[in-house]
């Protein structure tokens, strides 16, 4: 690998980690001696490039920084085609789209010679053939969650009790043939998971949940994992 590429891959590496890398983790990838790795952080910040850390801690890149515009690679375009086929397939009408655009707007700055690699890919995805279908627009719950807004919501258990909720949703996780969204449910003073194809109305209210996003979103992770041992869904009613 020449050494310009190492340097911009190295920044890449920092943009993919929120958390402080070492050096030993960078120097493994890049498949170079860890003296190397300081020395190219080194020349980083000679350079300009926002990076914080120190040897034996490890590094992030600064908030604000980015790199220009860098072409994909053909490992990086199936990877991304893969991604948006799947969601094109999976996920509600107006996310499909988006999948369906966002190909369209890669498309049309690829060069010619990268351009099968993103519409002929030949990664596929598998039709829903155990699709269910919503009575709800799943598309408000996403807005929902941008805004950090309470969702009030009707919804019929497995065993066919039907109870009204208020949640905060703060996730909404994409099975094979089904959805659900993951909130704090006001009825129940928990967190609860909700099957989409479940719910029999929902309305987007006015008020704001109390509690930042991110901030509930840990909390149920933590919770899903001092409850399984792993950090997986699993459907409350």
């Amino acid at each position: 690998m020449r050494r310009a590429d190492r340097l911009l891959q190295l920044i890449q590496i920092l943009r993919r980690h929120r958390r402080p890398v070492t050096g030993d983790v960078m120097a493994h990838e890049l498949e170079v001696s860890l003296r190397t790795v300081y020395r190219d952080i080194s020349t980083l910040i000679t350079d300009g490039v926002p990076i914080r850390g120190e040897a034996g801690v490890g590094y992030v890149l600064g908030e604000g920084y980015d790199l220009p515009p860098l072409m994909f690679t053909t490992d990086e375009l199936e990877a991304v085609m893969l991604g948006l086929r799947w969601v094109m397939r999976r996920g509600d009408v107006d996310l499909s789209r988006a999948a369906q655009d966002t190909v369209a707007k890669i498309g049309t700055v690829l060069p010619e010679r990268l351009r099968p690699f993103l519409f002929d890919a030949a990664l596929l995805v598998p039709p829903r053939y155990a699709h269910v279908l919503d009575k709800i627009d799943v598309a408000l719950f996403r807005s929902a969650i941008r805004e950090g807004k309470k969702v009030s919501l009707n919804y019929r258990a497995e065993e066919g009790a039907e109870t009204s909720r208020v949640i905060w949703p703060i996730a909404v996780s994409y099975f094979d043939a089904q959805r659900i969204i993951i909130g704090w449910c006001e009825l129940r003073q928990g967190f609860r998971s909700f099957r989409t194809d479940r719910m029999l109305a929902m309305d987007v209210l006015k008020d704001k949940y109390p509690e930042r996003r991110k901030v509930l979103l840990k909390r149920w992770q933590e919770e899903v994992r001092k409850e399984t041992g792993q950090p997986q869904l699993d459907v409350f009613t």
